[in-house]
């Protein structure tokens, strides 16, 4: 059951975080691509980001903007519900971004929460680089009616489950990947790195971060269907079901289900045996 109504502070919708400075370095995108294990030769030698590094520069925006809504002292009720990241341009090493992010609206479900950020990371002369939406889910927190816009919809297409797979990617979360992937994302969440705190959290153990598990489904959908040209990649957005642990493999599987305006979409999910990880992915890649 959820908790009491909570009020939420309506006067954070719309309202821009500081912008948040980042200067991109080769070494900072090739720790990214190699704590995510991510084969492709450009990402490894810090020429060009992978898609999910995206969300480094902008790591520090978004809980603030999701706890200008939120009570500060749900935080530790916060999970990552969804992520939806549409891509104008690829992030080089040499590149000053700036990041500033706002809350866009929040609604109360069944069992819990939700809070919708919205992210905007330009160049220093103001050439937009990509679009993040993060839906920040609080657990057992009823907001009531809520506020404001929703994410961008990414639902799987139900009528895909009959069809064959255009893609199966079978993948293998290392004993030692929260440790990697932490340092070089900039997150330092504990029920990452500390078994312990973890299973005080109301989890098996150590768990991957979702975030980390998503770079896995964009250079298997990179490596898929775009020859490893991070350039083709539009749009990669997923809705977080289950934590994935260290050492559990995992396997993604790909749905062509549209195309337009010279671009294919594919419809993904994520398990982990019988168990779905990732539900409602969708990777739109340019022809």
């Amino acid at each position: 059951m959820t908790t009491p109504t909570v009020e939420f502070d309506t006067s954070g919708i719309g309202v821009w975080t500081d912008p948040e400075r980042f200067d991109v370095t080769a070494e900072r995108i090739a720790e990214y691509a190699a704590a995510t294990n991510d084969p492709i030769e450009r990402h490894l030698r810090g020429e060009i980001a992978p898609p999910v590094f995206a969300v480094v520069p902008a790591f520090f925006s978004m809980a603030p903007a999701a706890l200008s809504v939120a009570p500060v002292e749900l935080l530790m009720k916060l999970v990552h519900g969804e992520q939806d990241f549409h891509f104008h341009r690829p992030i080089h090493p040499g590149d000053t971004l700036v990041v500033r992010a706002k809350p866009i609206g929040f609604e109360g479900m069944d069992n819990g929460s939700t809070v919708v950020v919205y992210v905007e990371t330009r160049t220093e002369t103001g050439e937009l680089v990509n679009e993040q939406w993060m839906t920040a889910f609080f657990r057992k927190v009823d907001a009531g009616p809520g506020l404001g816009e929703p994410a961008p919809p990414h639902r799987f297409p139900e009528t895909l489950r009959g069809q064959t797979p255009a893609a199966r990617v079978l993948q293998h979360i290392d004993k030692d990947q929260t440790f990697r992937y932490s340092p070089a994302s900039g997150d330092p969440m504990p029920i990452h790195l500390d078994d312990e705190i973890a299973r005080m959290s109301g989890l098996p153990g150590i768990i991957n971060h979702g975030l980390c598990t998503m770079a896995f489904t964009s250079w298997a959908a990179l490596t898929e269907f775009a020859d490893g040209d991070t350039l083709r990649l539009k749009r990669l957005a997923v809705r977080f079901a289950k934590p994935v642990l260290p050492e559990q493999d995992i396997e993604t599987r790909f749905w062509r289900s549209g195309s337009e305006s010279g671009a294919t979409a594919y419809a993904f999910e994520t398990s982990v045996g019988d168990e779905l990880v990732i539900k409602d992915g969708l990777a739109v890649i340019a022809d």
